[in-house]
């Protein structure tokens, strides 16, 4: 079997005051794959995303990512490069004074060329429907609009693994119908975090129930999502196109 793109055994977290936010998570994600990460309020969605993208600390050879382990300082300097994050609020990555400067903020820091620079801003922007905007205050724009600038900016750094926590937050209709032609479209591994489970069933195959902190299910996405105890038990519903 191939290695797994995205590998996590065991993964304990707990924050300062000995608040346990994970504890016993393992599962493999295969290269390409898509993977819904479902769950209450905090389950531990957004905890689970900052260990894989090295922002939070995680043990010795419990997660690789991308064959890279976040544990070992020089192996996550290269994390950037082959694991993008769109956080929930897009504030906290969106800091540059140009919607083209943000985007382009992570290939320059990869020290790419200018021109590959330019390039894959250009890409970048028009993959995520923001072309012609390349000169608005990002704070300026619409909720929606700063989920796609920060989309963008990850894209640009074109990752092997994205982790999407809420992408369809503040998104009208055609934005979130934009937003899963375009992640279905994306040839890399991929776990979306959402409470939007139609978003779920219309782009991944598979999909992950957690709840404090722990895995309690793991399946074909409409499978697990149809499971009408399962999503009681755990605050959730069943989508309405499963019903």
């Amino acid at each position: 079997m191939s290695t797994p793109s995205i590998h996590v055994a065991n993964l304990r977290h707990a924050y300062s005051g000995g608040v346990v936010a994970l504890e016993g998570i393992g599962f493999d994600v295969a290269a390409g794959e898509r993977v819904g990460l479902v769950g209450p309020n905090g389950a531990g969605k957004t905890t689970l995303f900052l260990c894989l993208a090295g922002v939070l600390s995680v043990p010795r050879g419990v997660v690789r990512m991308a064959d890279l382990d976040p544990s070992d300082p020089a192996q996550r300097r290269q994390l950037p490069a082959k694991v993008g994050i769109v956080f929930q609020n897009s504030d906290d990555q969106i800091f540059n004074s140009t919607v083209r400067e943000d985007v382009a903020f992570g290939p320059l820091n990869l020290g790419l060329p200018v021109d590959e620079v330019r390039r894959r801003v250009a890409e970048a922007l028009e993959a995520v429907g923001l072309r012609g905007l390349e000169e608005r205050v990002p704070f300026h724009l619409s909720g929606g609009e700063k989920r796609r600038v920060a989309l963008a900016g990850v894209l640009a750094m074109r990752p092997d693994i994205l982790l999407l926590d809420e992408p369809s937050m503040h998104l009208d209709p055609r934005g979130r119908r934009e937003l899963m032609q375009l992640i279905n479209g994306l040839p890399v591994t991929q776990i979306i975090a959402s409470h939007d489970l139609e978003l779920i069933l219309q782009t991944c195959t598979r999909s992950l129930v957690i709840d404090r902190g722990r895995i309690v299910a793991d399946g074909p996405a409409r499978q697990v999502l149809a499971d009408a105890g399962l999503m009681e038990k755990h605050g959730l519903e069943v989508p309405y196109s499963l019903r």
